[in-house]
């Protein structure tokens, strides 16, 4: 009874008033106040700041600082294997696995197609049919930057508006197309196995979606989408990223998704639903020709 509660209000409460709201006082320097709405919120999600560079709450000015705090440099060792591809974040694994066909698995009764995920995009989407997938939810406890699973070139960013429904396992097993209706953020790279894209997914109260090289993308919420395109070589203007560098950040909480073209990759068997992922631990390995395995050499660099 309870659940069905939490659902029916997460279509009636104006989400985009409370974002706003939640948005607005996280960015402010409110003295005491701030203060007091840190110490709170990581003492209600166990918020571990021995990590942190900065572990004294003292130390952040707004709401938005602490919740974006780097962690020390030693806090997440980084997979070295050339061919491995590091987790993007902290969280947890929602959902894994094959695309069957264009068909994403949200949660048990619901599937959303590639296409919609993409905002129509048919184009990009047949890149990724039969391809893999990997959703993961970072809650509010979590480090909330987001990084490279491996090298990559931006190609592209799109920026889709839409709903603001709360992550979590409850909506994805009950709001069907969730991932497909909330607003996200879409960013398109060239990698050494392919087409990569790394989906940031917005939610209720997440106040902005940031990218490390253009910054904050949806302070406007003007209700279009947005498509930027980069040069697709090393060029000047170039956007080219290492595994492990950051790419990302949510001012609170919500989801990444990550999409790889068929045959590419294999995923490290211990992720299943609900694992706890750590950002640069092993996600997956690249599938490389056992005939040729000097063929796969950074593509990105080469073409």
């Amino acid at each position: 009874m309870l659940e069905k509660i939490k659902i029916r209000l997460q279509y009636m409460l104006p989400k985009q008033g409370i974002t706003q709201f939640a948005g607005w006082f996280a960015s402010r320097n409110v003295g005491f106040v701030t203060q007091w709405a840190i110490k709170l919120f990581a003492k209600a999600y166990k918020v571990n700041m021995s990590e942190a560079q900065k572990s004294e709450f003292s130390a952040y000015a707004t709401f938005n600082d602490f919740f974006v705090r780097p962690l020390k440099e030693e806090a997440r060792p980084l997979v070295s294997g050339n061919h491995q591809l590091a987790q993007p974040a902290d969280g947890a694994v929602s959902q894994l696995g094959l695309i069957q066909d264009d068909q994403i698995f949200q949660a048990k009764g619901h599937n959303y197609t590639v296409e919609a995920l993409l905002a129509g995009n048919y184009q990009l989407a047949d890149k990724f049919r039969n391809g893999d997938f990997i959703t993961t939810y970072l809650s509010p406890s979590d480090y909330h930057r987001v990084h490279m699973p491996c090298d990559g070139l931006l190609t592209e960013m799109i920026y889709v508006p839409g709903d603001l429904f709360s992550v979590n396992p409850l909506t994805a097993a009950n709001v069907p197309n969730l991932f497909a209706r909330n607003e996200r953020l879409i960013c398109v790279f060239k990698t050494e196995m392919g087409t990569m894209v790394q989906i940031l997914v917005g939610a209720t109260i997440v106040g902005s979606i940031e990218t490390v090289w253009s910054g904050c993308v949806n302070n406007q919420r003007e209700g279009v989408i947005k498509r930027w395109t980069y040069p697709e070589q090393l060029t000047e203007n170039a956007v080219f990223l290492k595994k492990g560098e950051e790419m990302g950040r949510f001012k609170l909480g919500s989801t990444v998704i990550n999409l790889f073209e068929p045959n590419t990759i294999r995923f490290n068997p211990s992720l299943i639903p609900g694992y706890a992922t750590r950002m640069g631990e092993l996600l997956a390995e690249v599938i490389v020709d056992e005939t040729d395995t000097d063929s796969i050499n950074s593509s990105v660099e080469t073409q």
